[in-house]
């Protein structure tokens, strides 16, 4: 098929799958590149990468990789010039690049020494068209499902109606739903295990609670409970959720939850 995009440089459209969602904590494990170039031509580039620190649970989850499937593999900084050259000084294309995979490509090469300048780079991001012509709120959602136009957007009552109307619309559209209130929680509404808190901004981690986010991601609850327990007082005194504050709350008085049984307990 005929790209429909009259370019006037190349263009890459790219996928990154990491340790985790933090351009700054995270590392890129594989890279996936198609370049397009004006004339039509194609190249494909892939790169499988050892991130150089731990695959967390919850990633392999998502990719499939493994510490064991990249322990053999060139790390970032062995690629960084291949991968530079390979994206040139072409635009950018991606499905939500301009949030994930092009901040996490920025500080990959940022760690290699290397200047990536996306800023100059065009971006066409599959994502937002998606969400400009397809749009997800409640006005969209009343039409799909009632084909009824929402008149009274944004007022409470009009839209608490509307909001019931489109959930007889979903369980009339979609008959294989469940019929009871857990499963319904459980199904779309899926609890971590892992997370010590529901945001996930507290994680099970060998048998510690760890920091998931920030500076000190990877840090251990109770050593900082002990080292520094300013962050964890900056924490309560900010928006976090009540469960993460009560959780670092009770850390700094030495009260620490039992850990999560696992499959084999």
């Amino acid at each position: 098929m005929k790209f429909p995009v009259k370019l006037d440089r190349p263009l890459i459209v790219f996928d990154i799958e990491a340790t985790g969602t933090s351009a700054r904590a995270d590392r890129i494990i594989e890279l996936a590149a198609i370049r397009i170039e004006p004339n039509g031509a194609e190249t494909q580039g892939y790169w499988l990468l050892n991130p150089s620190v731990p695959i967390p649970e919850e990633s392999i989850a998502i990719h499939g990789i493994t510490d064991e499937a990249v322990k053999d593999c060139p790390t970032f900084v062995d690629k960084a010039l291949e991968i530079l050259v390979f994206f040139g000084e072409a635009d950018l294309a991606g499905f939500n690049a301009g949030r994930f995979d092009i901040p996490m490509l920025v500080e990959e090469f940022t760690r290699a020494g290397i200047f990536f300048d996306a800023d100059r780079r065009r971006l066409l991001d599959a994502q937002r068209i998606f969400h400009t012509k397809e749009p997800r709120d409640l006005t969209a959602a009343l039409k799909f499902y009632c084909d009824d136009e929402h008149t009274d957007a944004h007022g409470a009552e009009a839209d608490a109606r509307a909001t019931l109307n489109v959930i007889l619309g979903q369980f009339k559209r979609y008959p294989d739903l469940p019929q009871d209130m857990d499963a319904l929680d459980r199904t779309f509404n899926p609890l971590d295990p892992l997370n010590a808190d529901r945001a996930g901004r507290l994680r099970w981690v060998d048998g510690e609670i760890v920091v998931n986010f920030g500076k000190k991601k990877g840090g251990k609850l109770r050593e900082l409970a002990r080292t520094d327990p300013g962050f964890l007082k900056w924490i309560m005194k900010n928006d976090f959720p009540q469960d993460t504050r009560q959780i670092c709350e009770n850390a700094l008085l030495g009260i620490f939850p039992p850990p999560p049984r696992t499959k084999a307990e």
